[in-house]
């Protein structure tokens, strides 16, 4: 069945993606404008463009070829053929070719015009320039043949020396195609900067929203954390302000629980202003940090490897995972020995926090909900390309972050 279906797909006609033939092909539109161009090379173009009118007007005008109502014709004549320049490289441009050749035509008309009625430059600086503009700007089927009818003419009405001819009019059609190569480099060119500054662009977007989402996982963390273990404690307090007939003889737990809730929004706000300096690249060492940390939770800490500044992305998971992993102590197995390692490998850096011999029960904590969770910091690290591990081994719980750094 498979062979069945696979059959039809020898035989299927080339797709969009087949790169199109050379021959039929219109020039890039950015090629045909002139955008990229430096401003030498815009000044001089308006300058043979100014030259090239200047000499057909004089030679029309100024050497007394024309009087009367010739000298009216051959004028209008001119200002057709400037006419037919400007449609010719506006349908060019749209890539319409019927009407650009159809143009194309009604300039050779007019130059042949001109060499009957005997003006011969005008004659050739139109064939010239018609050969140029339909090599630069023409699909090549089109081109060649369009630019060979124009040298062709040129070369016919050049009775003189053969050679020179037939040089200048190779030379121009060399030239043509140059001009045609050198239009196609710098739309090329063209393209590929446009690409480069959407890449740029969606490059950009990605990065904010990426930032945005890291900002928006440290306050939840954060948050979310710090205010579950602040309502389990006001929670408590609230209870046994609602049933105790005698507040004195509760004043002590009452306190307590007070105290515990300032505690927690304490090291929520710390945590807060640590994340956003964080984010600000203001980051203290993570060493330092665990030093503090073990220290306020009663932990042992070890640093294996040689010491380095980490990115914002893994030192904040470093913390985070640290934090979480004693919190967890703290809430289900009270009383426990913690054992923190901090090893700086070459392409990464490990935490290992490992917990035996708890032997206190769970506390109101332990209940608590908390989006701070091993889940959260397992995602955490699986989006900086790690891993997070964690479950009972053979001396208690133990918590395994690996990230690259």
């Amino acid at each position: 069945m498979s062979l069945l279906r696979a059959e039809p797909l020898r035989h299927a006609p080339k797709g969009p993606d087949v790169p199109p033939n050379a021959w039929t092909r219109w020039p890039l539109r950015e090629s045909l404008t002139r955008e990229g161009l430096s401003e030498t090379r815009l000044w001089i173009g308006r300058g043979i463009r100014v030259l090239a009118i200047a000499g057909m007007f004089w030679a029309t005008f100024g050497r007394g070829t024309f009087d009367g109502w010739g000298l009216a014709a051959a004028g209008a004549a001119l200002g057709i053929a400037v006419v037919a320049f400007r449609g010719f490289f506006r349908m060019t441009l749209q890539r319409r070719l019927w009407p650009s050749i159809g143009l194309f035509v009604v300039l050779e008309v007019a130059a042949f015009g001109f060499f009957l009625v005997g003006a011969r430059l005008p004659a050739i600086v139109l064939w010239c320039a018609c050969a140029l503009t339909a090599m630069e700007r023409l699909p090549l089927r089109a081109a060649v043949p369009c630019s060979a009818v124009a040298l062709g003419a040129f070369a016919a009405v050049n009775d003189g020396n053969w050679l020179t001819t037939t040089v200048t009019a190779v030379g121009l059609a060399l030239a043509g195609y140059v001009v045609r190569l050198d239009a196609e480099a710098r739309g090329n060119a063209q393209r590929l900067l446009a690409q480069e500054r959407v890449a740029r662009k969606a490059e950009a977007e990605s990065a904010a929203l990426a930032e945005r989402g890291r900002i928006a996982r440290e306050i939840h963390d954060i948050l979310a954390h710090s205010l579950s273990a602040q309502l389990v404690h006001l929670e408590a307090a609230r209870q046994l302000i609602q049933r105790s007939a005698d507040l004195e003889a509760d004043r002590d737990q009452i306190l307590e629980r007070v105290v515990a809730c300032r505690g927690m929004a304490r090291e929520g706000l710390d945590g807060t202003r640590e994340a956003l300096s964080a984010l600000r690249g203001e980051m203290s060492p993570v060493e330092d940090f665990l030093r503090r940390l073990a220290a306020a939770e009663g932990a042992q800490l070890d640093v294996v490897g040689e010491q380095r500044t980490l990115t914002a992305e893994a030192g904040l998971t470093v913390r985070r995972v640290a934090q979480e992993a004693l919190t967890n102590v703290r809430k289900h197995a009270p009383g426990a020995q913690v054992r923190v390692r901090l090893e700086y490998a070459d392409d990464n850096v490990g935490l290992v926090v490992r917990d035996w011999g708890g032997r206190g029960k769970p506390g109101e904590l332990g209940q608590s909900g908390s989006g701070y969770g091993l889940l959260g910091m397992r995602e955490r690290a699986e989006l900086l390309g790690g891993t997070l591990e964690s479950g009972p081994d053979e001396e208690g719980f133990v918590v395994r972050l690996w990230v690259p750094a």
